[in-house]
């Protein structure tokens, strides 16, 4: 899911003389194509799929916590610290790197999620609801049917210039991001406390059905869209655009379910299908990928140097250079890069740098007393827990 990240990120850099959904919409036949593609299967699908893994974690956390004995109050406070050290990340990401930063949403979305952790189901449920009718209803302010280029806080012309129209941006989508996780991040909730993508030989029912609607609705969701982008339909006009926009991002929340419940079949399927011994080659590719899960935080962070170095006008600016297909190769290689950079790291037994920084902050002096039963549980956490 970080390679559909660095897809769902890197387009948005690409200059042209018209713009669609975030992609030119002059480019050759190729881009066109590519871009339909990214924009069915990737653009506002793999964000909430982080969602709810990020609520999954938190309920992991919740469960450790509850199984030690502690009692509500410190656990709130212990997720507070854990928001503190996300928005502050996201503040230095978002002015150093990436504007389109979300760990600060991740961050103020926990410290108001802290909440809901003891709602019952039919409240995570209608509110999770709730939300997601709001994201569906006209809305011209959506990405997913913005019809311009790059914002100036994507391509400062210098650092001064940056730091000032970023400082002021920054609060902004973080203060107004995190209303778009809150159903996965509510759903997660729900199915962390069912530990259902960890005992997916349980729920394959429920895995099943929702990989194939969700995906479904998803795509489905995304033709009037990705059609645009691909060239095959024209561009529509302002009315069309603020209905189908909403309908985009709502789809994509639901497709984000459905890329949850996939990847955990997917999982479930390869764990028990080679004998022992067999199968090495393709046991060494899962093992890295999952590395990449467990040092989520870092991965993520660093495909947003890459971005930084190559688009930034006063390091490479690359924009007027790179297209939409070429970006999609980056945003590839870029991927690939941090899939080895995280199997270096799992054979070294190293954790990642900033999962070490937010583990040691959440958890004060717990991090360094933690036995190899606890850090066992926290590397799985990290493994479902998204941004952690």
């Amino acid at each position: 899911m970080l390679l559909f990240i660095a897809l769902a990120n890197s387009h948005y850099f690409v200059t042209g003389g018209r713009y669609f959904a975030g992609f030119p919409a002059d480019g050759s036949a190729a881009d066109r194509a590519v871009g339909m593609l990214i924009s069915t299967f990737v653009d506002g699908r793999a964000f909430p799929m982080f969602g709810v893994l990020f609520g999954y974690g938190v309920a992991q956390i919740v469960r450790r916590q509850r199984e030690a004995g502690r009692e509500w109050w410190p656990i709130r406070k212990l997720l507070w610290r854990r928001s503190l050290v996300l928005v502050v990340l996201g503040f230095l990401h978002a002015m150093l790197l990436y504007i389109g930063d979300i760990l600060a949403a991740y961050g103020v979305l926990l410290f108001l999620g802290v909440w809901a952790l003891r709602w019952k189901d039919r409240w995570l449920f209608i509110v999770a609801g709730l939300v997601l009718v709001l994201i569906a209803l006209p809305s011209d302010d959506l990405l997913d049917s913005f019809t311009e280029g790059p914002d100036p806080t994507m391509l400062p012309a210098g650092i001064g210039a940056q730091l000032a129209d970023r400082i002021s941006a920054q609060p902004f989508v973080a203060g107004v991001a995190w209303i778009g996780f809150v159903t996965p991040f509510l759903i997660g909730l729900w199915a962390g406390r069912r530990r259902i993508l960890e005992r997916p030989a349980e729920h394959l029912a429920l895995l099943r059905t929702t990989a194939l609607l969700g995906l479904t609705i998803a795509i489905a969701g995304a033709l009037p869209v990705s059609l645009v982008v691909g060239g095959v339909l024209a561009m529509p006009s302002g009315r069309t655009l603020s209905i189908i926009g909403p309908l985009h991002a709502a789809a994509g929340v639901l497709g984000g379910f459905g890329y949850a419940a996939l990847i955990v079949l997917i999982a479930h399927r390869l764990s028990g299908k080679q004998p022992h011994g067999k199968g090495g080659d393709r046991q060494g590719v899962t093992l890295a990928i999952a590395a990449v899960g467990q040092r989520s935080l870092t991965c993520y962070l660093a495909q947003s140097v890459v971005w930084t170095v190559v688009f930034t006008p006063y390091l490479l600016d690359l924009s007027d250079n790179l297209t939409t297909t070429t970006t999609a190769l980056l945003a590839v290689a870029t991927w690939l890069a941090t899939v080895l950079l995280a199997d270096r790291m799992r054979r070294a037994n190293y954790r990642g740098p900033f999962e070490l920084l937010i583990r040691r902050i959440t958890y004060l002096k717990t991090a360094t007393q933690s036995g190899p039963a606890q850090s066992t549980a926290a590397t799985r956490s990290r493994s479902s827990g998204s941004r952690e």
